[in-house]
């Protein structure tokens, strides 16, 4: 007769059980669910001790999880019993069901077989359900129910919490687990083949004829997202079907996402990435929205699968994460081309950016080669067309019936001094500090970085949007700054000197700096190194021209 407290110890047991079964299903990965199987027979069935041994392709068992003994699973993990010696243990001892009890009074013939175990000796059981440490019970594991399939593997458990032989209720309990975790392995196993499943895809494109329910299952578990598009006639490029995966990265439904292709998805400036990536093998890194708003980096890997032989080809396309090695490359790339302590674009990003805007030809040969064909001489940058195709006949443009470097804004330095006519063009300042390196000598360079970061910050506080800061090097920056004359440039100049001289307090002092500006003008055919060669130059002339008074900078 059962005692009233049996009820609720079953009731317990049960709880833990449901608990240790559902924790089987959320293992990511076969080792961590073959752990979770080891693990779940201590905490679920009250066992102190269990491993697990699993099927290998040749038939022998290996030890894959041990739970509960740092020294067990030293002495058996990774270690191999033949599939010979567990036959003979599974035939041995009594049949509780689907499991094998080999007593202590039978066990001692295995002590010599191959299969590895942590047992050690004890006395002789004190009553006739008590557990002997020489004990062993084994729960197979099957591919079908009841036993009637493959042998998977065997979960050997030891040492009960309360010292008793497993009674039908335990038994029970331990068969059901077996049972569980059969199916756990067969669907951990299952996402494995996925993997090699999604490589062979790309690989054997026109091979892909696999049956519906094999396809469905290696796309609806894909760690990562997966469509389904129409591939041709109106429809091109509309989802069909979409994974659990890519709904979770772009934060949208399946029925959602069902109104859009690829092309409505992805963002203005990677439509044409999209656009050029082939159908079959064709690679793309694009950014693609979510339902918040945002972006999101991702690499597509297209593939064109058929339903029959001569049935309607599908594009499959493979939608990988990469946001975080976006982001890696963006911060990598910007340290590349920025100053590390302002944050400005340093000395080789100012070259690329100014190198950008000139061309290897001046302004004067511009001029001439479009006037020589019919063009209007006063026009400097080339743009001015007429109805007599005006390039043709012109040495290095036959043929061309548009104007040379199309796209091109042509740079010409302004006139200067009485001769200004007002135009505008791209105004290069060479700033140097004055004074910083005594600021250097006697602070130290704590303060120097300071007052590097502070200057740096009023200079782009000084300048428009689209014009470029830069550090040079030192203190010496650079200020970019398109359409201006000479008497916009001479009062940016201005206005920038007087934004660096207020004081700058450092750790509780205030120092202050002056600054010298030389103005150059980029104009084509010239280097990058020239023109700032030349503002560096009038900086110079500037410099030399103020008196030591004039050029304030003290500690």
């Amino acid at each position: 007769m059962e005692t009233e407290s049996e009820p609720y110890v079953r009731l317990a047991t049960l709880r833990q059980l449901h608990q240790v079964v559902a924790e089987l299903n959320t293992a990511r990965s076969l080792a961590d669910t073959l752990q979770t199987v080891a693990d779940g027979a201590l905490t679920g069935l009250g066992y102190e001790l269990a491993a697990v041994n699993l099927v290998r392709p040749d038939g022998d068992l290996v030890v894959a999880a041990v739970a509960g003994s740092a020294g067990a699973e030293a002495l058996m993990a990774g270690r191999v019993g033949s599939r010979s010696s567990w036959e003979r243990r599974l035939s041995m001892g009594e049949r509780w069901g689907n499991l094998c009890f080999i007593p202590y009074t039978e066990g001692w013939v295995l002590d010599d077989d191959d299969v590895p175990q942590w047992h050690t000796a004890g006395p002789a059981p004190r009553f006739p359900d008590e557990w002997h440490p020489m004990d062993r019970l084994f729960a197979p594991m099957y591919t079908a129910v009841n036993g009637g399939g493959e042998l998977l593997g065997v979960i050997s458990v030891d040492r009960p919490r309360n010292g008793r032989r497993p009674g039908p209720w335990g038994q029970e309990a331990l068969q059901m687990y077996a049972f569980q975790s059969a199916i756990a392995i067969s669907n951990a196993r299952l996402r494995a083949n996925m993997q090699r499943a999604l490589v062979r895809l790309e690989r054997e494109q026109q091979a892909l004829r696999a049956s519906e329910e094999s396809f469905r299952q290696a796309f609806e578990y894909a760690p990562s997202g997966m469509a389904v598009a129409e591939m041709g006639g109106d429809q091109h490029g509309r989802l069909l079907r979409t994974n659990d995966a890519l709904c979770r990265l772009l934060g949208r439904t399946a029925s959602g996402l069902r109104r859009y292709s690829f092309s409505d998805l992805v963002h203005p400036e990677d439509i044409g990435t999209l656009l050029r990536t082939s159908a079959e093998g064709g690679r793309a890194e694009l950014r693609l929205a979510r339902r918040d708003g945002t972006y999101v980096w991702v690499s597509l890997r297209n593939s064109v699968v058929a339903d029959t032989a001569d049935g309607p080809r599908y594009l499959l396309t493979h939608v990988e994460d990469i946001e975080e090695r976006k982001r890696h490359e963006l911060q990598l790339a910007h340290r590349a081309s920025h100053d590390s302590l302002t944050g400005l674009p340093n000395s080789a990003e100012l070259r690329t950016r100014l190198g950008a805007r000139l061309c290897s030809r001046p302004a004067g040969s511009m001029a001439d080669a479009y006037a020589s064909a019919g063009g209007h001489p006063s026009d400097p940058h080339g743009f001015r067309t007429n109805n007599k195709e005006p390039f043709e006949g012109v040495d290095g443009f036959e043929g061309n019936t548009r104007a040379p470097f199309d796209h091109h804004v042509h740079l010409v330095a302004p006139a200067e001094g009485p001769a200004d006519d007002g135009s505008k063009g791209l105004a290069v300042l060479f700033c140097d500090l004055d004074g910083f390196k005594s600021i250097n000598d006697r602070f130290g360079h704590n303060t120097g970085d300071a007052v590097l970061i502070e200057v740096a910050r009023r200079l782009t506080s000084g300048v428009r949007d689209g014009d470029t800061v830069a550090r040079l090097g030192g203190d010496e920056f650079v200020v970019l700054a398109d359409g201006l004359g000479t008497a916009d440039a001479q009062d940016l100049a201005v206005r920038l000197r007087n934004a660096i001289i207020p004081p700058i307090r450092v750790e509780g002092r205030a120092v202050r700096v002056g600054a010298s500006f030389g103005i150059g003008w980029a104009s084509c055919g010239m280097t990058a190194e020239e023109v700032l060669e030349s503002a560096d130059q009038r900086m110079y002339v500037e410099k030399r021209s103020r008196s030591k008074a004039n050029r304030r900078a003290a500690g």
